[in-house]
């Protein structure tokens, strides 16, 4: 093992600030030179994003004193660009030691005379988004690895608009993490004195009260959820996650009657012990809810994530009685499509309205963005660029955001939070359902709907995993090539512009014609290409992999599958896999 490491190591087994418990794991594992290595050869990464990492004791690890350092960086940053009086908004999932990392953050804060206000149990992450704003907080935490597996866990910082940390001051807070290099340094505080002193502030249902109310603004049609609540059947599962009791609130309360929870995965479960991967992305994750959805006939299957900010969906096709997966673009597009055109035809359209997305979403959404009169927005990939872009609204009160939605299993109506939120997506795609019923329709009939309006758009993924220095090496070697000599075809797909979100520079391969991105920079590569297809490199922040996605056009669901594969085909022939 390194000399730094093991340096590191002793010192947490010797110094008296840390506990014994910690000094007892490590000390088990002092003669394993991989493990100490492992443990101690960087600290846990503060990234834009917060902390990610697995639970153990360490520097790279997730736990107590590595929560507090990162804690004791975002007090500094308020007390020098923020006001600490309003204090800080804290909430947790059912993750491993989240409810202890939540307190953790609670007391550095208040050592450092900043109150917080500390959700008295699990709640989903956008409802922390909701409650930052409902307190006025300057800043929020939520404690989450999202739909990591079991032996993660995480811390997400957000600002006072609500969303995610966007420059400067997520650059802010990580520069005051790395300039702490003593866990000295780093203050704490007795809960009990914290309470006593009114910096440490539980909240509880007045919060969900709220939430409730803002969700039900959202609602359009509450008059077909009249008529059909006590017919559509709703199958639903939290996978063992925090949106549990708002998602099945929401929708008791607005008069959905029939709503079967899978019940292995009701109840709060930091193993995800019924789950490979609890990611609604994954077609394994809902093998349960599938065999439910047929028992009980459901017309839709729907699962949240972990946090409770990603949505996943499958709907019943009447014609065949097979459920057909939706992807993130397509549930998104029905929920979007629905939201403008149904405000429209009831005059609920606010003046000026956007819809907003990130460079890496359907094509479609621009096509149903330009039908209904919307301020069209691409950001950069992550929902808090998509936050933002509401900050930003009101602030020039140039235009009102109306919906904004990621591919990966995210969307937002209304701007109660500035995350992504799955509970609203329920209750709006559960809405969209009733709608239908209606008219003698599912939401797999609509979604075929969209298609033949607006064209058979169709997205997929490649992910290389190159782990290791060497592979850091060949991703930036990847990119470099991809940049410096920037393909004119992928197979019978011509590159039409070049978009470079590093340099923040675009190119016209036709003409020459350069231009601006007019984004922030970001390491990602993508390519316009003919016949409206699309093609986008972007090396992740958080694990040893880069993505290519991919999105075409098709004239059916059969050809647009054709043309997904082929244009696959085409970028792994480019890149060398």
């Amino acid at each position: 093992m390194s000399a730094e490491a093991t340096k590191a190591l002793e010192y947490w087994l010797n110094d008296p600030y840390f506990d014994d418990a910690t000094k007892q794991e490590l000390a088990a594992i002092r003669n394993d030179a991989n493990e100490v290595e492992e443990r101690f050869y960087q600290e846990l990464e503060f990234g834009t994003g917060g902390l990610r990492g697995i639970i153990g004791a360490g520097t790279n690890r997730m736990n107590i004193y590595t929560v507090r350092k990162a804690t004791q960086g975002l007090a500094n940053y308020i007390k020098k660009h923020g006001d600490p009086s309003r204090g800080v908004a804290i909430s947790f999932d059912c993750r491993r030691y989240s409810p202890e990392f939540a307190d953790e953050t609670a007391l550095c804060l208040a050592a450092n005379g900043i109150k917080a206000y500390v959700s008295d149990r699990l709640r989903p992450t956008p409802e922390l988004s909701f409650a930052l704003r409902y307190f006025n907080c300057q800043a929020g935490v939520m404690i989450t690895a999202s739909h990591n597996p079991p032996e993660y866990n995480g811390y997400k910082a957000y600002w006072e608009d609500g969303a995610q940390m966007t420059p400067p001051h997520d650059v802010g807070v990580i520069e005051e993490v790395r300039a702490i290099t003593d866990y000295h340094d780093v203050l704490t505080m007795d809960k009990e004195e914290a309470v006593k002193q009114g910096l440490y502030i539980p909240y509880g249902q007045e919060i969900d009260d709220a939430y409730m109310e803002a969700l039900k603004k959202q609602v359009i049609h509450q008059d077909a959820i009249d008529a059909v609540g006590d017919k559509l059947k709703i199958v639903y599962t939290p996978f063992h996650g925090a949106s549990l009791e708002p998602t099945t609130r929401i929708l008791k309360e607005l008069g959905f009657k029939n709503v079967y929870v899978v019940p292995e995965q009701e109840k709060p479960d930091p193993d995800f012990t019924t789950l490979e991967y609890p990611n609604p992305e994954d077609p394994k994750a809902f093998t349960l809810a599938l065999a439910l959805a047929k028992e009980k006939d459901a017309d839709i299957v729907m699962a949240t994530d972990p946090d409770g900010d990603r949505l996943g969906v499958y709907a019943k096709d009447k014609a065949t009685g097979e459920y057909k997966a939706f992807t993130g673009n397509m549930s998104g597009m029905l929920i979007g499509e629905y939201v403008l055109r149904e405000r429209l035809a009831t005059g609920r359209m606010p003046e000026k309205p956007a819809f907003v997305t990130t460079i890496v979403t359907t094509n479609m959404a621009r096509a149903i963005a330009e039908k209904f009169g919307c301020h069209f927005v691409e950001c950069l990939t992550g929902f808090k660029y998509i936050g933002e872009q509401i900050k930003i609204f009101e602030q020039e009160k140039s235009y009102n955001y109306v919906f904004g939605l990621e591919e990966s299993y995210g969307c937002l109506v209304g701007t109660h939070a500035r995350d992504k939120d799955a509970t609203v997506a329920v209750m709006m795609l559960c809405e969209v359902a009733a709608y239908c019923m209606t008219k003698g329709k599912t939401i797999w009939d609509a979604m075929i709907d969209l298609y033949e309006e607006y064209g058979y758009y169709k997205e997929g993924q490649i992910a290389l995993t190159m782990k290791g220095i060497e592979g850091a090496k060949e991703i930036a070697a990847l990119m470099e090539r991809l940049r410096n000599d920037p393909p004119k075809a992928f197979g019978d797909w011509k590159v039409e512009e070049f978009r470079d979100y590093k340099t923040g520079e675009t190119l016209k391969l036709e003409t020459g014609e350069k231009g601006k991105t007019g984004l922030p920079t970001s390491n990602v590569l993508y390519f316009a290409l003919d016949k409206d297809a699309w093609c986008c490199a972007r090396p992740s922040g958080t694990e040893p992999k880069i993505k290519f996605y991919i999105g075409v056009k098709g004239t059916s669901l059969e050809d647009a599958q054709a043309q997904e594969d082929a244009l696959t085909a085409a970028v792994r022939e480019v890149i060398g896999q």
